[in-house]
């Protein structure tokens, strides 16, 4: 990998991510790499702003935060195609982020000598879309899932969605709102919401009701290139929102659709932990009962 534009992304407000931030932007500089860095949160969003402040195309994206920083780095830069390195510096359960302990593994000759793994995620595409199936809004990405759900503030108001894959109907919803999924996204809201977890090498759909009224609506998982329409029903009051990864897109206006597809591009992580393991991380994250207690066996392992 080249090294001469990389971009560091901390946690807003966190000073163990910003110090992580400052140590890693001192080592780049001193091999005379051009480093720009900037907080990344809910009040501050410096992708746009990396992608024009360069000539060039970004090296590298280093992100300092968890699952919330790297999730909003994948949305900004992987249209651009600029590979992310994440590290859980300040964030809380990191399925994305690898240990901080990676930068104290001469991080930076593994990068340029290319000791390094590069992992690639699908990621979901969603616009919407009028009665005639023309576009009326931009394109939105995310790595996780789309959220497809009524809001207000006076109440928590029930929707009712038709379901369709592939010009298909396949149901129509009635509950809280819909969540069509990654399988990197299947560890997130959808398992919360009894959806299946999907291996993330898998090309894949979820598709996840949400507190559904009928103990008949049931996820269902579809082929990764299936195209899933959402029309919200029986909402004359426009209260449909769209949102991405948890954050609000777009609302839904009477008479427009939702379309999800797979997106064109994919989050491109770079790894530098050295025995990647998916189940482990589940087993750790998800607290399995593996890993809180341990019964001993002779059947199929030498303890």
């Amino acid at each position: 990998m080249q090294l001469r534009q990389v971009a560091i992304a901390y946690k807003e407000s966190d000073r163990v991510s910003k110090a992580v931030c400052e140590r890693c932007a001192e080592a780049l500089r001193a091999r005379h790499i051009t480093v720009l860095t900037a907080p990344t949160g809910m009040q501050h969003n410096p992708y746009p702003v990396f992608l024009e402040a360069v000539e060039q195309p970004l090296d590298l994206a280093i992100v300092l935060g968890g699952d919330g920083s790297t999730l909003a780095a994948a949305r900004h830069l992987s249209p651009s195609g600029v590979p992310i390195l994440s590290i859980k510096a300040g964030g809380h359960l990191g399925f994305l982020a690898q240990s901080v302990r990676v930068l104290e593994d001469a991080p930076w000759d593994r990068l340029v000598e290319d000791d390094f793994s590069l992992q690639s995620r699908m990621m979901l595409r969603a616009r919407i879309l009028n009665v005639d199936g023309n576009a009326q809004s931009d394109d939105f990405f995310c790595l996780n899932e789309i959220c497809v759900k009524p809001v207000t503030q006076a109440r928590l108001p029930a929707s009712l969605l038709e379901i369709e894959v592939d010009g298909e109907i396949v149901d129509q919803y009635h509950g809280d709102g819909l969540l069509v999924a990654t399988p990197t996204g299947t560890t997130s809201y959808t398992v919360a919401a009894s959806g299946p977890i999907i291996a993330p090498g898998l090309e894949a759909i979820t598709i996840t009701p949400i507190c559904p009224l009928s103990l008949a609506s049931r996820p269902i998982v579809i082929g990764g290139q299936s195209r899933v329409q959402i029309w919200p029903l029986a909402d004359g009051d426009g209260l449909t929102r769209l949102w991405t990864d948890g954050l609000l897109a777009r609302s839904v206006n009477p008479g427009e659709n939702v379309e999800v597809q797979r997106a064109d591009c994919s989050a491109q992580f770079v790894m530098l932990e050295r025995d990647v393991s998916y189940f482990r991380t589940l087993r750790e994250k998800l607290q399995w009962a593996g890993t809180r207690i341990h019964i001993p066996t002779d059947n199929h392992r030498v303890e």
